[in-house]
Order: structure tokens, then sequence, then C-alpha cells
């Protein structure tokens, strides 16, 4: 009954897509490596559900027609063991842990997949208490390579294109941190030397839906642990071409290579003003905490966003 209920469970999931499926409380995510472990724990409930209906029935069953009646024996008819019975109660618990098994390795090693050439390469650098992304493979106008970082008054927007395959290469400066983007559903820790560490610390997923998503370190990693957002901006690729195009130019106003502030800004006033919000020059899910230990109060949002 157990495998026959995987079985109709991996059938339901086969012919639906993911918004169709129950997600009993699983959030849902923006990647398809979200929806790959959506799919596994709505499958993984069914099949519970399935059991538990079949336990508690024969539970009912057993309560309702050997319960001790009037002018019943003392003690009841005492039988032996049930060998095949027993053998069933044996060997199906066996199979559908492997079943479970089977299907945890296989989505594991689907959300854990790399593919040799990714279309972006992001190094993600933590510190105390921020993040310094990187866009790996380009040359801005003053010879270095593109960076955003965060400040105590700034969120750093890590703009990537929707569609495409972003690899990260997580490290840190000092201590351990974690990067967690919470629409993505996965996270993953981030050492200081994780070669030495022996620590994988690359991760690829691909983001099909545009907007903005914030991220936080997920490791209790010090005083200001709680001041360490950051904010994915996904795109469309033509915008997102734009961005970095503008990113390894100088900006006239200062003298300098844009900053990702002052890149999407001249995108949303002047060269793509259709891409509305999606270019905003400041983080619209969350908004900068600054380390102040002579602060008296909680950190709020500036007037305006921020």
């Amino acid at each position: 009954m157990s495998a026959a209920g995987l079985a109709l469970a991996g059938l339901l999931i086969s012919g639906c897509s993911s918004a169709d499926l129950p997600r009993f409380g699983w959030p849902e995510g923006v990647t398809p490596q979200g929806r790959a472990m959506q799919h596994f724990w709505s499958a993984t409930f069914m099949v519970a559900l399935v059991v538990g209906v079949l336990v508690w029935g024969l539970m009912f069953w057993t309560f309702a027609f050997h319960r001790k009646k009037k002018n019943s024996p003392l003690y009841p008819k005492q039988t032996k063991e049930n060998l095949p019975l027993e053998l069933v109660y044996s060997v199906v618990p066996f199979i559908m842990v492997l079943v479970l098994f089977y299907f945890t390795i296989t989505t594991q090693n689907y959300v854990l997949k790399k593919v040799d050439n990714p279309d972006v390469k992001i190094s993600v650098t933590a510190f105390r208490w921020g993040w310094d992304f990187g866009y790996q493979g380009t040359n801005a106008a003053d010879g270095k390579e593109v960076h955003t970082i965060e400040t105590p008054s700034e969120v750093p927007i890590l703009v990537l294109p929707v569609n495409k395959v972003i690899q990260y290469e997580l490290s840190s400066r000092d201590v351990l941190h974690s990067f967690w983007t919470p629409d993505f559903l996965f996270k993953r820790d981030v050492f200081p030397y994780p070669k030495a560490n022996n620590t994988e610390n690359v991760i690829q997923n691909t983001i099909d839906r545009t907007g903005a998503f914030v991220g936080r370190c997920a490791e209790l990693c010090g005083t200001y642990h709680s001041a360490m957002n950051f904010e994915i901006r996904a795109v469309p690729q033509d915008v997102y071409a734009a961005y970095l195009k503008l990113r390894v130019s100088l900006d006239k106003a200062t003298g300098a290579p844009y900053t990702a502030a002052a890149a999407l800004a001249q995108l949303q006033n002047t060269d793509m003003p259709s891409c509305g919000v999606l270019c905003s020059p400041t983080s619209t899910s969350t908004y900068p905490i600054a380390p102040n230990r002579e602060a008296k109060s909680a950190s709020t949002p500036d007037t305006g966003g921020g």
C-alpha cells in the first residue's frame, strides 16, 4: 500500500505543474531547484497522509471490533504469531525507506548539480558586517573587476539575469557566515579559506522570475549579524546587459566607474525607463541596518525606501 502510494504520488506530480501541487506550507520558490524540493516535499507529505489514514483506519477498526464485549471471557483467545503478516510489517517499511532515500538523493543531486560553463559567475565574499559581490570576467574602466560592496548606508544589490545559469563562489574574510536568499529555498555556509577547510563553496541555480529578493546571513556571526542584508535583483537579459555595460564604463558625473546605484539610476531615469522598479537604485526588499553600538532604538527604513 505504501509503495503504491508513492507510485501514485509520482504519477500525480508528473502530470501537474508546481503551481497545481498543494505545498503543505512549503514556500514558493523562484528557481527550478526550489520547485524540485517542493515536488519532493509535496509527494512525501501526500504519501505520509496515505500511510497515516491507513494506520488510523486499522487502529479505529481494532478499537471498534476487538474491544471487550459484555459477557466475553476474562482473557481473549490467545493466538500465535502470524509469520506472513509480520514479514509484511517488516518489508513494507523497509521498501518505504528505500523509496524515500532514492527520491531524497535524486532531488539533492538535482539541486546541487553544476554545469561546466555557467552563464554568469559571481564571487560572494562575506565579511563582518556585509557582502562583497564580484562579477568574474569583467574589466571596468579602471582596470579592476566590477564589485558591489555593502556599506553601513547602502544595501548591496546583486543584479542578475533571469533564465541563465548563475554560479556563486563563496568565501569569507573572517568568520563563518551563511549565504541565504529565502526565495531560493537554499542556503550555504560561507567559510574562510574554503579549500583549506575542505568545504564545497560553489553553488549554481537559475532564477526564472524577475523581482527583488532579500538575502541574509543565516549564521550567527557576531554583534551585527542582523545587519548583513543584501538584495538579489533578477532582471531580463537586456536590462542585465545594459547594467553591466554601464558598470564597466566611466560615470561622467564622477570620473570613476559607475557604482551599482548610479548604473541602476541611469537605466531607470534615462536609458531604460520601462524597467521601472526593477531598476530602482536602492533596495526594495530590505533596508540598511547600520552597525551602531550607541543606538538606543531599532533601525527603521529611511522615508521613501532605501
